[in-house]
């Protein structure tokens, strides 16, 4: 609660600390807006309150673990039925209104409502990080990494869904997914393309009401280039536009927001509890049946039963966590840390990111800085709902790119580009989110703080990764965070389209739309670099190793596939092989990682997921 506080303070202070600079009217005007703003996140407190009153009944027929992006959406679903008791556990707190200003979405890894997990040490991969580990946020709170994100909305590319019905998964193809992203959406993006679109649903989707002339040039560059303004979450991807956003309004839209603010005080049957840990799902071991759940909250350790189904919901790192906590995993590593096997599965394998090497730019336009967010008339435009506080954490425009197949307007994007208005230097929590080593911000970023020039950062993501990564335990101790091998760069495909997304970017400053804004190169080398020649391919992939950002995209640890394939754990409907009345419903479920950002594929995964468990336990055809 004191990290979220002080967040809260400290963005009031900034405020506050213009006053004496401005009029009196303009004081008077503050003072109301900041009342505005307070009141509006009271009614958010208000909302939260109701779930501190629920006393927890010893049995549930659903529990769900885990009150991020799918666990918000499933238990949301499950309580339609007004017959089904639902319990929804979530090991954070409460969301506030603070953390759904997008403009601060850096600053949520430095608080209390981020896991802070950490990669495993690597030296092939952040390099450029502290201890050569990277940071991998996940969100403790509830609505989860939806409270955390930067809010980008993908669908991804039809094929990849097509792929993960190939793979032995009947019913996820893009044909059959389609009518779940059209379920959940409530887009108000205006030149969407009808046939693809939901308008109707609970998680909304915009254009942020506030564009900068960098990301102008930005989109005209990638015109220019040869792709074409598009939907790209309509019936073809390659291409360019603004970002769509979770957002309404100038505010985040979690999942939390989305789906359970409007049941609160509404549905007796769906309880909520906050603050609760779950440390094992109890299985019986002759019957391989799940039937409850053992989990920490107001200090003691409670069971609770469970009449028809767990669901596990708690994302790509806890989910095979608490599984193998539980018994289900690779029986040879369990046996190593203590616990008797009950299902051996590949739980923790298959584990895939997105990654992108943060490119540096100077310009003459204006980039956002962190001072300038201290002007007094912002507030008032963000409780008007638009200004560059509904910017989402400077995130502006995207594009996509099939580089091995650049003049196929319909092919399968392998690596995307989207721009950040500021620079590593225009806000001090961004290097320390990605805990970048100070000898390396000193030498590359330092000047562009000290002289305040105006820079911005295009991120080159990869959309199709080859490498695979792992989740271990640690000990059977579940109050220790698992161990987390990256592997990022373990296969040389990465490195390389990596490098070739890189200089991709590089190659729109050729382009009117850029030079009409004097966008260049921020030439500062990396000095664990040298004994490569600047700008040589040897070089940038040396760049690549260092600048490892994650783009927090954990998924696949989980993975469904038929009982043939030995990778998977979950079959086609969710459940886990071999183990009766448990299921898995998110990011961890994905046999492959789709292209582009998964918060919205897993707001699809959770809606399919609803109606599976409805159909299987009768309620809906």
């Amino acid at each position: 609660m004191a990290n979220k506080s002080l967040i809260f303070v400290g963005l009031c202070l900034a405020y506050m600390a213009t006053w004496s600079q401005i009029s009196a009217q303009n004081n008077n005007n503050v003072l109301f807006e900041t009342i505005n703003f307070l009141r509006r996140g009271q009614a958010d407190v208000e909302l939260e309150n109701y779930d501190n009153n629920v006393v927890l009944d010893s049995e549930y027929d659903f529990i769900v673990v885990g009150a991020g992006t799918a666990g918000c959406a499933l238990a949301a679903r499950l309580s339609e039925n007004p017959l089904w008791r639902v319990l929804l556990l979530e090991a954070g707190g409460p969301e506030r209104l603070v953390m759904d200003v997008p403009i601060v979405a850096h600053f949520l890894q430095l608080g209390e409502m981020n896991w802070k997990y950490r990669t495993q040490p690597s030296d092939h991969a952040c390099l450029a990080m502290n201890n050569n580990r990277c940071n991998w946020p996940r969100g403790k709170v509830m609505g989860g990494s939806s409270v955390l994100n930067y809010m980008m909305y993908t669908r991804g590319n039809r094929r990849d869904y097509d792929r993960w019905e190939a793979l032995g998964n009947p019913g996820w193809s893009f044909k059959d997914v389609l009518p779940y992203f059209k379920k959940y959406e409530g887009s108000s993006v205006p030149d969407a393309e009808e046939d693809y679109v939901g308008r109707n649903g609970p998680v909304k989707v915009s254009y942020v009401n506030w564009r900068s002339k960098i990301a102008e040039a930005f989109v005209d560059a990638a015109q220019q280039d040869g792709l074409k303004y598009r939907d790209y979450n309509g019936r073809i991807q390659n291409g360019v536009a603004f970002l769509h956003t979770t957002t309404r309004n100038s505010t985040r839209w979690s999942s939390n927001r989305a789906y359970l603010y409007p049941l609160k005080g509404k549905r007796s049957n769906l309880h909520v509890r906050k603050n609760a840990l779950v440390t094992k799902v109890l299985i019986d071991p002759q019957t391989k049946t799940a039937y409850g759940i053992m989990v920490q909250t107001e200090g003691r350790m409670q069971k609770i039963l469970a009449r028809r189904e767990v669901i596990v919901s708690a994302g790509a790192i806890n989910t095979p966590q608490l599984l193998m906590l539980s018994g289900v995993g690779p029986a040879k590593h369990l046996r190593e840390v203590g616990i008797k096997p009950l299902a051996d599965l590949a739980v923790g394998y298959n584990l895939q990111d997105h990654t992108a090497p943060a490119v540096t730019f100077t310009t003459n336009a204006t980039s956002l800085k962190f001072e300038d967010f201290s002007d007094p008339t912002l507030i008032n435009r963000f409780n008007r709902m638009e200004g560059p506080y509904g910017s989402p954490g400077g995130c502006e425009a995207i594009a996509f790119w099939d580089l091995d197949h650049e003049r196929d307007e319909d092919g399968w994007p392998d690596i995307e580009l989207f721009l950040v208005g500021g620079s590593m230097s225009s806000n001090p929590a961004i290097s320390r989110a990605f805990g970048l080593k100070k000898s390396i911000y000193d030498t590359l970023f330092a000047e562009i703080e000290d002289k305040s020039l105006n820079a911005f950062m295009i991120f080159p993501m990869i959309l199709r990764p080859k490498s695979r990564g792992r989740i271990m335990l640690k000990s059977s101790d579940p109050f220790k965070y698992p161990l987390i091998h990256a592997n990022y760069f373990a296969h040389p495909y990465d490195v390389d389209i990596s490098v070739r997304g890189l200089l991709k970017a590089v190659s729109l400053m050729e382009q009117r739309g850029m030079q009409k804004i004097n966008a260049k190169l921020w030439e500062k080398k990396i000095p664990t670099c040298k004994q490569h020649p600047y700008k040589s391919w040897a070089y940038w992939a040396c760049y690549v190793r260092h600048f490892t950002f994650t783009i927090y995209h954990y998924s696949g640890t989980a993975k469904m596939g038929p009982k043939s394939d030995r990778a998977a754990v979950v079959d086609h409907r969710l459940r886990v092989h071999g183990i009766k009345n448990l299921r898995v419903a998110d990011a961890s479920i994905m046999p492959e990682i789709m292209s582009g950002h998964p918060n919205g594929p897993v707001f699809m995964i959770a809606e399919k997921a609803a109606d599976m468990i409805k159909q299987d336990h009768g309620f809906i055809q």
